[in-house]
């Protein structure tokens, strides 16, 4: 299936804002606790205000019987037997009290107070059976203060009375109670219920989060592997005690490196045999065009052999670069080995050496001592001396090139907290600052004078760092360039 150049199918699109993997299942985990939480603290109140209308419609039921106990036939009237003080006891608690009515016809109040909910209408309400019910209390206020209202439980008994041989009669028998106590116990049910289970919650999601760091912390040890790597460092990763799911995406990106490393390496291969092919044509052809400038008498021919030579000069050059790059790549350097290398003493060859070049190009070479009196105590790096050399000499060589006839060029050496520095400083007319740092890339050049190929500072780099060192460049005042490594001193153990 053919697709639009520049343009993916969509299941290829990446999803803008996508969330962490960690929120996600945290979400989805606590979210069904929080629900089951909601419901579990519904179900506890419903129970609660259940079981507690029971006790109350039980003490209800009872005290509407034992009132209409009190309440007896004789003859065609009613003998009420229910004292002063027992009505003082009912209503004595204002949380909690306790009301009646008995009426007889239903409807025609006789005892008790006349305040109390009417009975929901019923269309053949059975005899000596309780009916429980829900109203709202209305009484008057006093003094001047207003009506007052409060919600109460309500039993309502119908009985019969008469004398046996007479006209039955129905007697209707009310008792409320305040429902404050009946909510207050539920409420109180529910906070004993609810709060232990609160905590239980906490403790949970607690666990729940710790299990999820724990479980995706394999992940977590993913990224670091690859986050932490140099862009050139395609070494397979290890995460041989990860669960499978992550093991199959680490054994996949491996499946990938190797590819990828397979390819480097060939492409690596084919520019070291290339420049080693080149490099005795070269070197073959510039010998020539030199035995050819000592021959020729014609101005002409000499500026064409000229050329010619200064071709053949920078493409060896160009060689030995990529020759010199070749070595200090991951898989040359890490085959070789690395030995304690005196970078104090290296520095002086190294400088010495190039005198003769810099005096060429008009340049004043020196090396500055960190002990004047030829006493310092020397300063050994762990690592290959070959490349170490050719990172040093790529460095005063392109100062050498670049700093201007006239100019002066200074190496120093010396420690700093466990450090080797070394410093390359040249007052020509440096780099501009916001080229600094692309001049570390391989083929880029900061000008176009000199005979440079743009691979001086991408070798010193790439040396440095298999060192575990770094490399940084910085202007200097009023003009100039400085170039600083860093490098860890070799323990004297």
């Amino acid at each position: 299936m053919n697709h639009p150049a520049g343009r993916r199918p969509h299941w290829f699109t990446a999803v803008p804002g996508a969330r962490s993997l960690h929120r996600q299942l945290f979400v989805w985990l606590l979210l069904p606790q929080i629900i089951l939480w909601l419901a579990a603290a519904l179900f506890t109140y419903n129970l609660a205000a259940r079981y507690a209308n029971a006790a109350i419609d039980a003490s209800l039921s009872q005290a509407s019987r034992a009132l209409a106990r009190q309440v007896k036939p004789q003859g065609n009237g009613l003998l009420i037997d229910f004292p002063r003080a027992a009505q003082d006891i009912l209503e004595a608690d204002p949380s909690d009290r306790v009301l009646y009515t008995v009426s007889t016809p239903p409807g025609q109040f006789i005892l008790g107070n006349q305040n109390l909910p009417p009975v929901p209408a019923l269309a053949a309400p059975a005899l000596g059976e309780p009916y429980f019910y829900d109203g709202v209390l209305r009484e008057p206020g006093s003094d001047g203060e207003p009506a007052r209202s409060a919600r109460v439980r309500m039993v309502a008994l119908y009985l019969n009375y008469g004398e046996d041989g007479g006209t039955p009669q129905t007697m209707l028998v009310q008792v409320a109670r305040s429902s404050a106590n009946r909510e207050e116990l539920a409420r109180q049910i529910l906070l004993d219920t609810v709060l232990p289970l609160s905590g239980l919650i906490v403790l949970m999601t607690m666990i729940v989060w710790a299990g999820i760091r724990a479980g995706l912390a394999p992940l977590a040890l993913l990224q670091r592997q690859v986050e932490g790597r140099a862009a050139n460092d395609l070494a397979p990763i290890k995460l041989d005690a990860a669960p499978p799911e992550v093991r199959s995406l680490a054994q996949a990106i491996n499946t990938l490196l190797g590819e990828v490393s397979h390819n480097v390496v060939a492409q690596k291969r084919f520019i070291s045999d290339a420049a080693h092919q080149l490099r005795t044509p070269l070197a073959g052809l510039k010998s020539q065009a030199e035995l050819a400038l000592r021959d020729v008498s014609d101005p002409l021919l000499t500026a064409r052999l000229k050329l010619v030579h200064e071709g053949a000069a920078r493409s060896a050059h160009l060689v030995n670069q990529l020759l010199t790059l070749a070595r200090a790549e991951p898989e040359s350097a890490v085959r070789q080995d690395r030995v304690p290398v005196d970078m104090l003493k290296l520095a002086r060859e190294v400088t010495a050496e190039l005198v003769p070049k810099a005096l060429h190009a008009g340049i004043d070479l020196g090396f500055d001592e960190p002990d004047p009196e030829g006493a310092s105590a020397p300063m050994p790096v762990l690592g290959i001396a070959l490349l170490l050399r050719e990172a040093l000499a790529n460095l005063i060589d392109n100062a050498i090139r670049y700093a201007g006839r006239g100019a002066s060029v200074t190496v120093r050496c010396h420690g700093s907290a466990g450090q080797l520095v070394l410093e390359v400083e040249d007052n020509g007319p440096g780099i501009a600052p916001e080229e600094l740092e692309h001049v570390f890339e391989r083929f880029v050049r900061a000008t176009h004078d000199g005979s440079g190929c743009g691979l001086g500072l991408a070798i010193v780099r790439e040396i440095v760092e298999r060192h575990a060192g770094s490399v940084s460049l910085s202007p200097t005042q009023p003009h100039g360039l400085l170039a600083r490594v860093r490098l860890p001193l070799a323990s004297k153990g």
